[in-house]
């Protein structure tokens, strides 16, 4: 998952978990200087102008950050976000899984959290992880403390930052099951913590504050035996290599599921499998998924997406959300 810790844009924008609003776009500039308050201030963690995104994205497409910023730890995010101006768009990346980022590129700071975000430790049956764990080592650490009830976190592809946000589900798990709290840095840079109960989660939805990254969660499970908890990871493991296209530059799913229908069947049912734009294709796989075949644009991608929605609506009167993220400018 995704991706990323940023917002949903509203409906018709694009994405169901939307594309990200970017309040106070910037223009590009070929030798960017962050505009921080503080002279002489300098984060500790590395601050880079004018990266390319396409390597960091599941996608391997879109365009450059105009700043990446990788944070030494929970405290530089905070002191970094309060010296940035107020007006410069602010988007978190992990793992580049459920996220388009645009052939434009990014106007603003994209924020990676690295190996200081990525610890998880277990205490009784809660596991403390930081956002930049993988959905794997959250689930091995908690089979390895004898922690059931985490074993679906195996099935997403993202980091805790991402899934928290949009309260990521598989296999009959979502993060709403298993959540005590998380840490986050308001876009103010004021760090707090929040509650099950004040990110209000819905499906694959969330009501985390705009611009705000989370740096940390607390997940509680159930007493399980390792020998199986090992065994379901490893049937959801094989059912996911048996059904996703997991070897294709792909973003995961594409479309949330609408209230009791499977995206991917409604996709089908339009004719849509095997859908090609330019160099994007809706997987022969899994209808739900769409991918780069060797040379497609991000562009591409989101019109293909367009273009399946377009045709389930006219099939089936069903108008399909985006569950993949669409950042940044055309």
């Amino acid at each position: 998952m995704a991706g990323a810790n940023t917002p949903p844009s509203p409906a018709g924008e694009g994405l169901g978990v939307g594309s990200v609003a970017l309040a106070g776009c910037l223009p590009t500039d070929p030798t960017p200087t962050p505009p921080l308050k503080g002279r002489g201030y300098s984060p500790r963690g590395k601050l880079k102008p004018n990266v390319r995104l396409a390597p960091l994205v599941w996608f391997k497409t879109g365009g450059t950050a105009q700043w990446l910023f990788e944070p030494a730890d929970a405290a530089d995010l905070s002191e970094f976000l309060a010296q940035l101006d107020p007006a410069v768009p602010v988007m978190a990346l992990g793992l580049g899984s459920n996220l388009i980022i645009r052939d434009g590129g990014f106007p603003g700071v994209v924020v990676r959290l690295g190996k200081a975000f990525a610890k998880v430790s277990a205490d009784g049956l809660t596991l403390d992880c930081g956002a930049g764990a993988s959905g794997i080592l959250v689930s091995s650490t908690a089979r390895d403390a004898s922690i059931a009830g985490m074993e679906f976190l195996r099935s997403i592809p993202g980091t805790v930052g991402g899934f928290v946000r949009m309260n990521g589900g598989a296999y009959g798990g979502e993060v709403k099951d298993i959540l005590v709290d998380c840490d986050v840095v308001l876009r103010s840079g004021a760090h707090v913590t929040l509650s099950l109960e004040d990110l209000q989660y819905s499906y694959r939805h969330s009501e985390l504050p705009e611009g705000a990254i989370v740096t940390a969660a607390r997940f509680r499970g159930r007493p399980g035996e390792p020998a199986t908890i090992q065994a379901e990871m490893d049937r959801i493991a094989a059912s996911r290599e048996a059904s996703q296209p997991l070897r294709s530059k792909t973003g995961g799913s594409t479309f949330k599921n609408p209230d009791g229908q499977k995206a991917w069947q409604l996709v089908d049912a339009a004719g849509c499998r095997g859908l090609t734009i330019g160099g994007a294709q809706v997987s022969e796989k899994h209808t739900n998924f769409l991918i780069n075949t060797g040379d497609a644009t991000s562009a591409d991608i989101e019109a293909l997406g367009e273009e399946v929605r377009r045709r389930v609506l006219a099939h089936s009167g069903v108008e399909l959300q985006w569950e993949i993220q669409r950042v940044g400018q055309k």
